[in-house]
């Protein structure tokens, strides 16, 4: 995900601080990776840099100056030109999943053992998505949606290449 649209997202809301971005961020989209302060200002003073916001005011405090960052004209189209852009969708072709299941064949370690380990890590994650979904609001439930989708596609490739190990084994050589 692209931090610096994400701010300037947010930014089309009204002028924010980059506390208040931050927070902002960690709220809608951060639950499970949080912003760094540091991150959010290197953001920011590269939209800054880049024109795509402008320092709108500064405040003082009982600490270090308050910036308070607004989105230009030329943010707004950029974010604009961002959300009207499909992401590429990743097809995972080269996956350290596969490469362990060859590597384990050509190893003479059991790469049905190997399958088995990782379909229960993906069930024990599965369980915990869907408790986190159930409990969870509205944005919740659609990110958990997403995962719990691409976990569903890992186990039926999980499924797939354990039924066709025997095959796999005889290509590779093993």
């Amino acid at each position: 995900m692209s931090i610096g649209h994400t701010l300037l997202g947010l930014l089309e809301g009204g002028p924010r601080h980059g506390y208040d971005l931050k927070r902002a961020y960690d709220e809608r989209f951060g639950h499970d990776r949080p912003l760094h302060y540091g991150q959010v200002y290197s953001t920011l003073s590269r939209l800054l840099r880049n024109g795509l916001v402008q320092v709108e005011g500064v405040e003082q405090g009982e600490g270090p100056e308050r910036k308070r960052y607004a989105i230009t004209g030329a943010g707004i189209t950029d974010v604009g030109a961002w959300l009207a852009t499909p992401e590429k969708p990743e097809p995972y072709l080269q996956n350290t999943l596969y490469t362990k299941v060859v590597l384990a064949l050509l190893s003479g370690r059991s790469a049905a053992d190997l399958l088995d380990t990782q379909r229960a890590e993906h069930l024990r994650l599965m369980r915990e998505l869907t408790q986190r979904k159930t409990a969870g609001d509205l944005a919740d439930q659609l990110i958990c949606d997403h995962a719990l989708f691409h976990l569903e596609a890992d186990l039926r490739w999980l499924e797939l290449t354990a039924a066709r190990l025997d095959q796999l084994a005889k290509e590779v050589g093993a």
